[in-house]
């Protein structure tokens, strides 16, 4: 209930690991198989950190100049086995690969300690081809990096950002249509409340300002999922709830729209909400359900949400999300929710066994909803589930491709960019469906 107010299948095999050097390029190599779905594979050429894994990020950028670029953001190996070094790897229409690493101050790589599940970048381009990239924050102070123009080296730009000092956990990006950039947050390391922050980039004039504190409540903290940009410059925010300071498990998905050009927050069906919202005048998705409790007991086994990501129809938000129900059998479900009259409606998309935190939505004109999802087991885990009169069909998105976590983009061409880490072996894939 609402609080108030058929092409061929080719699977890539890609040149060996590059060194960590300075930019080199790679072109990968391809042979043809036969699967169900239409779907281009290919191993990016760069040695991936087994720390490359969230569920929260959004390390996926596309861009259509002579022919469609993805920006895969992504960890490589550190100095030792604890340590990352953050880095982008970039597809050129051609299909040539090329690496662009994240640089600290002295010019070097930058590096930090691993933290799965918060020590992993977001990636955006802005209107003026600059890469912008937010990473391995945990309640740290900023780093973030970016180009000056296209094609420069990726630097150290943390000092541009407001609120300077405060500790930054789960920064999700995206571009918006005129080329600016909106960021949501969690800021704070305080035991009694972490709120969401919103900000923006104004590609104009090449600065970050903040929009506004849009959720946060004593004893609560704010978990962003994802957010975008609708053609009107309407800005959609996904977000979970927990009991402050911090747990693993979250509950009550909520969601919330920023208009721009008036300054208002709104719910979903376009009623004034006054921000910062709290769990009781959020838009919830998601209720608690029997048996459902505030703990930040990380060992808590009842009911919770955990990922979500967000996608449009137009401008009608389009949700999927894992949530582990009473009966689930400890299992978190995934589930699709869109707005419905004056609440969310609400449909399964597979309960079939224990999921990933990982998951990725995406509207297409044909199948309309797609959403994706990574299984707990299994040969193949990736799968993409279609829904036709209200029964929904899942079938393996990456055949043959052992990836345990996922991120999705849809291009402007009308394709899926897949972002598939497969941590057990270090190797990051590109898929496109």
């Amino acid at each position: 209930m609402r609080r108030p107010t058929a092409r061929a299948y080719a699977a890539s095999t890609a040149a060996l690991a590059a060194l960590l050097t300075l930019v080199p390029a790679a072109q990968a190599d391809s042979t043809d198989l036969t699967a169900a779905a239409t779907t281009v594979i290919e191993k990016v050429p760069y040695a991936m950190d087994s720390s490359n894994q969230a569920a929260w990020w959004t390390p996926v950028a596309t861009y259509k100049g002579r022919g469609q670029y993805t920006y895969f953001a992504f960890n490589e190996p550190g100095s030792t086995a604890a340590t990352h070094r953050p880095a982008i790897a970039r597809r050129d229409p051609d299909g040539a690969w090329s690496r662009l690493p994240l640089l600290d101050k002295s010019g070097q790589q930058a590096e930090f300690p691993d933290d799965n599940g918060h020590n992993q970048p977001s990636v955006a381009r802005d209107g003026s081809g600059r890469l912008h990239v937010f990473t391995s924050m945990h309640a740290n102070a900023w780093r973030y990096f970016r180009t000056e123009a296209p094609g420069g080296d990726v630097t150290d730009h943390a000092a541009e950002l407001p609120d300077q000092g405060e500790a930054i956990t789960y920064p999700v990006v995206t571009t918006a249509p005129n080329g600016d950039l909106y960021l949501a947050a969690r800021v704070g390391a305080g035991s009694d409340q972490r709120p969401g922050r919103l900000y923006r980039w104004d590609n104009a004039v090449a600065r970050w300002s903040v929009v506004a504190t849009f959720a946060g409540a004593q004893n609560r903290s704010v978990y962003p999922d994802d957010l975008t940009v609708d053609a009107a410059g309407r800005v959609h925010l996904l977000y979970e709830w927990a009991k402050a300071p911090a747990t693993a498990f979250r509950h009550q998905l909520s969601y919330l729209r920023y208009d721009p050009a008036t300054g208002a927050f709104t719910d979903s069906a376009g009623a004034a909400v006054t921000t910062p919202v709290t769990p009781g005048t959020s838009d919830v998705i998601q209720e608690l359900t029997t048996g459902e409790e505030w703990s930040i007991d990380n060992a808590y086994t009842g009911p919770a949400v955990q990922s979500a990501k967000l996608t449009l129809d137009g401008s009608t938000p389009k949700v999927a999300y894992r949530y582990r129900s009473a009966d689930s059998g400890g299992n978190f479900r995934v589930y699709y929710a869109y707005p419905s009259g004056d609440d969310w409606a609400r449909q399964t998309v597979y309960a079939g066994g224990q999921t990933a935190a990982a998951l990725g939505i995406t509207w297409d004109e044909t199948d309309a909803k797609r959403i994706y999802y990574v299984t707990g087991s299994g040969t193949d885990r990736v799968f993409a589930a279609t829904e036709s009169g209200g029964t929904w069909t899942s079938e393996s998105a990456a055949p043959g491709v052992s990836a345990d976590r996922l991120a999705v983009r849809r291009d402007s061409d009308g394709d899926d960019v897949l972002y598939l880490p497969d941590t057990a072996h270090n190797s990051l894939y590109y898929a496109r469906r």
